[in-house]
This record gives structure tokens, sequence and C-alpha cells, in this order.
């Protein structure tokens, strides 16, 4: 991308050849309108144009996060790994952990299968000292200042040695001081081999960079060259004014089409070597040896299970809720409900749905927060190589343990109080068992729902939609034979309504309303019908089936918000 002749050291990262490039967004509307400009390796190149003019989409679809709607993207000369850094304006690295943890998981992820752990120590080190943030190493990566964080992402890319690395918007926020500072590590980075292009807001980063790319507010090119040369081509003193001087003009097309003809009457020196690969999503995974599903699962678990653990709030929160259930049952139902002698049949059915609801609830609320807090981080590592399947069994490997945890002290403090019918060890590992299917199928739904979500906030008002109808149609309130037909039909759909059925067979309902001493039992059991008569086996293949169709659905989801952005 040269319009002018400059001495230069060699270089030996990675080019970019972009032709007539065309990208539109939903319902149709043009973003990005022929684009063509090439990338020497070891550059430092800026994307500017105001807000709406495409910066991002153009940085995006050049690393290959974006396919092209139109034209084609090929790296030119790029090192033996091909590998492509990427960091976008969001937080690419989990908060809770000290930033060397952080790094160390990033690397065991990113290096050849063959790394060592060693191979991963030493890298990661090389990285924290090439950035300055060896001394940082050891400090929680939510307690680093603004800069530091933006080179804590920045570090993760390096691991690879990326030919080439994008950034957006990488000093935006920052003090100028610190941007000062970020901009020194990028040209450094640079004068080491790694092509770097980035976009900014923030014009005075524009002379710290060998060219800058300039767009109109309507995605078409109108400058590509030195900043030296944009200033005279626009015939400004400083680029500040850029904006400006393109929006004065009345026709949208003067500026490109001026620059179309520079471009032709002072052509770049040379000519660019043919494109050696052309761009496309996942492709800096794709080019080299990706690690294998079973370590990036056991990596990907063994740092969830870190970030839990480390984060004491939701460690808290996580266990101690069920402990406040727990305080609530025991206030609100009496002892001796299952009593043969004197049973009472109303309220065996509501501690029984009360005990499958705290199963669901507790499984829901663990999944519905997972994915959607963390879907910046998700899609740099699936550009990265991570696979969905690993990542979502890690999830489920650290959190269905502690869902068990939870469900065994519900029982086993319910059974202690006198909540629950007085059971041999068989039966109480099939209410266990219920009980855990139950939760396993709510967790599953709630990283579906995670997934769905953009943010926490609507994953957050996802919870009571998902809430009322498991206790509306589970058949608990108001029996599965007594509902209208729509509602019969739906409750097939509850997880909940087969934990509950399977709980109420296992505690030996049936038995216990028509044997039992209350006069309530027999017409209790004629409304429920042969709810609690199937065997508790089928109820554990209906909610295992919950979880895979939820965790299949899942994966399907985040599939397709993948294509949709990538499109």
């Amino acid at each position: 991308m040269t319009t002018e002749q400059t001495a230069s050291p060699p270089r030996t990262g990675g080019g970019i050849v972009a032709t007539r490039l065309g990208q539109t967004v939903r319902g149709g509307r043009r973003v990005l309108d022929d684009i063509s400009l090439t990338v020497a390796p070891g550059e430092v190149v800026a994307i500017i144009g105001v807000s709406g003019a495409g910066k991002t989409t153009l940085l995006e679809t050049l690393a290959g996060v974006r396919r092209p709607a139109a034209g084609s993207v090929a790296y030119d000369g790029g090192p033996a790994d091909g590998t492509v850094g990427f960091v976008p304006q969001d937080d690419i690295i989990h908060r809770e952990l000290p930033l060397e943890r952080t790094l160390r998981h990033a690397a065991r992820l990113r290096l050849p299968p063959e790394a060592t752990p060693a191979d991963v120590a030493r890298r990661v080190a090389e990285v924290l000292a090439a950035l300055r943030l060896d001394e940082r190493a050891d400090v929680p990566v939510g307690r680093l200042s603004g800069g530091e964080r933006k080179r804590a992402s920045i570090a993760v890319e390096l691991l690879t040695r990326p030919g080439v690395f994008f950034l957006d918007e990488p000093t935006s926020g920052l003090d100028p001081a610190i941007a000062v500072e970020l901009l020194r590590v990028l040209r450094a980075l640079a004068d080491a081999g790694t092509t770097v292009v980035l976009t900014t807001h923030q014009v005075t980063d524009v002379d710290r960079c060998d060219r800058v790319v300039v767009l109109t507010r309507q995605g078409r090119l109108a400058y590509a060259g030195t900043p030296a040369g944009a200033r005279d081509f626009f015939g400004l003193r400083s680029l500040a004014e850029v904006h400006l001087r393109l929006d004065e003009e009345t026709d949208p097309a003067v500026w490109p089409d001026r620059f179309t003809a520079h471009r032709a009457a002072d052509p770049p020196a040379g000519t660019p070597h043919p494109p050696s690969g052309t761009a496309d999503q996942g492709s800096a995974g794709a080019r080299r040896g990706r690690v294998g599903r079973l370590r990036q699962w056991a990596v990907l678990t063994a740092r969830n299970a870190e970030i839990v653990a480390r984060n004491r709030l939701t460690l808290a929160i996580l266990l101690g809720s069920p402990l406040m259930v727990l305080g609530m049952f025991a206030l609100l139902f009496r002892p001796g409900a299952f009593d043969p002698a004197r049973p009472s049949p109303t309220v065996t059915v509501m501690i029984l749905f009360w005990i499958a609801f705290g199963g669901f609830f507790f499984g829901l609320t663990y999944g519905l927060l997972q994915i959607c807090t963390e879907l910046p981080i998700l899609r740099r590592e699936r550009l990265a190589g991570v696979r969905l399947g690993p990542y979502l069994l890690a999830k489920v490997a650290v959190l269905l343990p502690l869902l068990a945890l939870v469900d065994l002290a519900l029982l086993g403090v319910l059974r202690g109080i006198d909540r629950l019918p007085p059971v041999g060890g068989g039966d109480f590992a099939a209410l266990y068992a219920t009980l855990l299917l139950s939760s396993a199928a709510a967790l599953a739904l709630g990283l579906l729902c995670s997934a769905a979500a953009s943010d926490a906030a609507q994953a957050t008002l996802m919870l009571p939609m998902l809430c009322f109808p498991q206790v509306l149609f589970v058949g608990a309130i108001l029996p599965v034979p007594a509902m209208a037909v729509g509602g019969q039909w739906l409750s097939y759909a509850m997880s909940n309504r087969w934990a509950f059925e399977g709980l109420g067979h296992t505690a030996g309902v049936e038995r216990l309303w028509r044997d039992g001493g209350s006069p309530l039992g027999p017409p209790l059991l004629a409304t429920y019908g042969d709810s609690f008569a199937q065997p508790v086996w089928v109820n554990w293949l209906v909610l295992g089936g919950f979880v895979a169709l939820f965790l299949a659905a899942t994966w399907v989801v985040l599939v397709w918000r993948e294509a949709r952005r990538a499109s």
C-alpha cells in the first residue's frame, strides 16, 4: 500500500493484498465498497474514518473474521506458521485469573500439540518480557490498568508469533501517555517483523504509523498511503480535519475518484507478490496444527475450575443459594408428611415438586451466565482453533460436580430433618439420580439460553420466563390429566415434570396415598392417574434426552451466531 517511495529495512512479516472488497450488513446496506489496497510486510497501518464508515468491518474482513461479500483478501509472503492475531475492542481474557496463569492456559490452547510444559512456560515468559508485563505476572487481570489489560490481550495473541496482527481501537479509552506507550509496543513488534493493522478514532495515532487508510462515510477508499502524503493529498496541515474535508464535498464519490486517479498517476513502487493464500474465517487456526479435542477439553476444564475457585463471590452464590433453599424448606414444611401411618398427601406433592424445582433452578442459574459473559473470548478462541464441543463439555465438567454436591446435600439434609420418606439406600440413590439428571437438564438449558443471549442482562431476563412454565405445567399444582389439552402437550416439554414424576415413583406416593390413613389420598391419586406409575428409568431416559437435546441445540446456536457474524 505505497503511493510514495521510502527506504525501509527488510521486512519478514506477512503482507496483505485486498482486491475490490465489498461488504454488506443485514438488510443489504453496503458498508464497504470496492476497497483495493496492499499492506507491505512489517508495516504499521492505521484505518481511520468517521463512526459508521466501516473501519471495524474492513479490519475484520482483512483478518478473516468476516467473509467478504465481494472481492478477496490474500496474505502475501507470511511466515512459515502463517498465524494471524486479532484483538477486538472487548477484552479477550478472563479477569479472574492472574496474568501469567491466563497466558499459560492460552498457550496450551494455541501452541502446537507437541509443545511441552517447559515450552509453554518459556514462551509465556518471553511474551511477558517483550510487553514489559513480567512484573505484573501474578496480578489478576481485573486489577491491571486499562493499558496493561490491552497489552495483556495483545500478549495472548503474541504467543503464536503471528505474522499479521489486527487490532480494533487499541488506544480507545486510554490515557494519552498510555496510548503512546502502547503504540511504541506495536512499533517494536513491527520492527521485529510483525505486520500491524489497527483502527483508531485518535488521529494523533496516525503519525506514529507507516501508512494510513482513510474511509469515507459511505465505506469507500478515499486515500491509502503515508500520513505525510495524506496531508498533501487532502491539503491539510493536520489529519484531524480530514473527516470535515470529506464531508464538505456534496458528491461522496469525489475523493475516492480523486484517489483512484492519483494512484494511477503515481503507482506504488514495485509489484506485490502473487497472493499465497486467501483469508477466510478461522484461517488462523486452520494454518497450523490444532490442539486435539481431548487436550482442549482438559485445558478449558482446568481454566473454568480455576476461574470459579478464584471468584469468591460467584462461588459463595453457587454454594450459598442451596443453603437458603434448605432453610426455607425446613421452615415451610412440617416433618412427618411421609409417615405411612398418617401421611399428608398434599404436603408430599409440594415437597416432591419443590425438590424437583430446586434441582432445576440450581442447574438453570449455574448455566445461564456461562457463555454470554465471555462471547468475545469465545469468538477469538474459535479463530485460534478451539472447538465448540470441548468448550461446552468443559462447562459441564466443572459445573455438574458442583450441582452433584448441592443435590446430595439437599436430599441428605431433608432426609435428616424428616422431610423425605424413610427409604433405603437403593431408593435414596434413585432419588439422587433423578434430581441430578434434572439439574443436568436445567444446566444444559441454561447454557442454551446463555448462548442465545447477547449479554448478561438478556440472560437474566430469561430466568422468570423459563421458570414459570416449569412451575405451572409440571403437574404438581394442577395434575397433568386435569389440564387442558394444550397444557397436557406442553407438559411433555417440561423437564421438571419428568423429575417430579420420577421422584414420586421412587418415594412410593401411589402406595402411600392408597394405603395410608388420610382420606385425601385416594381422591388425589385418582386425579393424578398414572403419573407416578411408570418405572423411574423411563424418567431418567427422558431427562437424559433433554440433556443431549439442549447441549446439541447450544452447539447449533453458537455455530449459527458465528456464521451470521462472519457473513
